[in-house]
């Protein structure tokens, strides 16, 4: 997703596909799918009701572009259509929501040094796991805060919770990874 959206340029391209240029709308799509992809993926385990998800989510932004009002960046207005159909589906099908997948895996750097690698792949592993643990809300926040590197403010935006909240919610997830992770080593000690 480009970080390098602003309301300039989101103005000028909404304006364009307003009037007819749908090939803008193909510009929009390349620099959020990485975002909406994330927050769905994120939620839902099935990759066919995830791609049908996702096109839902830009069918959504593309009917109601007009209504786009540039009070945020044009990345987080998708994305908060993102969240919001994401769980209106989950809500609907009762589906349950998945654990964070292995990004976290990207955001390492990895040594060549076997023993190293070993090491950071069973911390992913038990990281992954404790994550999976979260409520379905710190997940969510905790993809989007540390993966997706998004300020408060656009995840306020995203998901409808005021910033306080988040950084409250963010501090216990936070707290509940490292007592969960804590216990793990200290049940793995001999």
């Amino acid at each position: 997703m480009s970080n390098e959206s602003n309301p300039f340029s989101d103005k000028v391209i909404v304006t364009n596909i307003l009037n007819g240029n749908i090939q803008g709308f193909a510009v929009v799509v390349k620099n959020t799918e990485k975002l909406v992809t994330q927050i769905v993926r994120k939620m839902l385990a099935n990759e066919d009701d995830q791609k049908d998800l996702v096109q839902d989510i830009y069918l959504k932004a593309y009917q109601n572009l007009a209504s786009f009002q540039f009070k945020s960046k044009l990345s987080t207005w998708i994305a908060n259509i993102a969240y919001n159909t994401t769980v209106n589906y989950l809500q609907k099908k009762k589906i349950p929501i998945i654990e964070i997948e292995t990004m976290i895996e990207n955001k390492f750097t990895i040594t060549d040094h076997p023993e190293f690698v070993t090491i950071k792949t069973e911390a992913v592993e038990i990281l992954n796991a404790e994550i999976g643990k979260l409520s379905p809300l710190y997940q969510t926040l905790i993809t989007l805060y540390h993966l997706e590197e998004l300020p408060n403010k656009e995840i306020a935006a995203i998901t409808n919770l005021p910033e306080g909240t988040i950084k409250s919610y963010l501090s216990r997830a936070r707290k509940i990874l490292k007592d969960n992770i804590n216990s793990h080593y200290k049940n793995k000690l001999p």
